[in-house]
Parts: structure tokens; C-alpha cells; sequence
């Protein structure tokens, strides 16, 4: 079963983080990462994200789309990339991700994919009777 996996990281914590700290702690996210991707764990890959300053929020209000700056919420942790992968069941999921170097810096959140193929393939036949 496919898992999504989002890790969350307090952006200031990281920016007071010198140079040396933030290249051994990325060296060891990629070298589980390699371990991930070698025992076939790793499925689609994954992306880090730039900072939330660097975003944008659409909202739906009254019939229109508002944009604001920044992340919707305001916490002080932020998304800060995702992964996904391949496990049995989600407690393998919590297994392969609980030794994975970013839960020591943030919060991870292992989510179950959900197979829209189905829902998918109902949309496409309704969509082509119109």
C-alpha cells in the first residue's frame, strides 16, 4: 500500500542551524532515503519545499478565489516536503519512517494514499455521456 509522508520543521529553528549541522543532518535524510529507494520502499520520490514565505493560500469565498501570502495556517511548524512510499500496513509505515533522521527534527505524518483509479474511471464515463 502506498503512504504519503509529510514532514514538518520549524523554519526559524533551521535557519539558526549552522552550515555544518544542516549538511550532516540533509546527508543522513539522503542516506535513509538511498536505504528506502534500495529495499523498494521509496515509490514516486518525493520533494522538499521552499519556505512558506514563498507561497501562496487559494481559498473559495462568496463565489470567488482569494489568494493571501504565506501558508494558511499559522504554526510554527511548516510543511516542508513530502515523500512517497510503499508498505504493508501502516504500522510498517510507522516502522520504515520512525528511523527515518527527520523525525528528530520536526513532525512527521504518514497518511494512507487513497486509490482514486475507481472514482476516476466513474468520472470519465459520466463525463462522456455529456
Amino acid at each position: 500500500m502506498k503512504y504519503i509522508c509529510l514532514g514538518y520543521f520549524d523554519e526559524k529553528k533551521w535557519e539558526t542551524t549552522s552550515q555544518s549541522e544542516q549538511n550532516a543532518y540533509l546527508d543522513e535524510c539522503f542516506a535513509y532515503d538511498d536505504e528506502l529507494r534500495k529495499n523498494g520502499h521509496w515509490v514516486a520520490g518525493g520533494e522538499a519545499l521552499q519556505s512558506a514565505r514563498n507561497g501562496v493560500t487559494l481559498r473559495w469565498k462568496n463565489g470567488k478565489v482569494f489568494i493571501t501570502d504565506g501558508p494558511y495556517a499559522e504554526t510554527k511548524e511548516q510543511l516542508g516536503g513530502f515523500g512517497v512510499f510503499e508498505a504493508s500496513d501502516l504500522n510498517h509505515a510507522i516502522q520504515l519512517m520512525a528511523e527515518h533522521p527527520a523525525v528528530k527534527s520536526g513532525i512527521v505524518e504518514i497518511r494512507p494514499a487513497e486509490n482514486l483509479v475507481e472514482l476516476i474511471c466513474e468520472s470519465e464515463r459520466r463525463r462522456a455521456k455529456e
